[in-house]
């Protein structure tokens, strides 16, 4: 099973697109040498640690 699961996931952001669109961006900054927000992500690939760091509250969607 994956970790985080998308129902833990949903609680923070609703829309699916809205949450892969904000993991997609983020995973793309780690890709250029961002180090990740948490320590010891369970994940070995970007866009695992960044659906981690969307549920740990520590990447979050900004209203405009």
């Amino acid at each position: 099973m994956l970790e985080p699961s998308i129902d833990s996931l949903q609680k923070k952001i609703d829309s699916k697109y809205v949450l892969i669109t904000l993991a997609a961006r983020r995973a793309r900054q780690l890709l250029e040498m961002q180090k990740p927000l948490i320590e010891n992500p369970k994940s070995k690939k970007y866009v695992g640690i960044a659906l981690e760091e969307i549920k740990e509250d520590k990447v979050v969607l900004k209203e405009e």
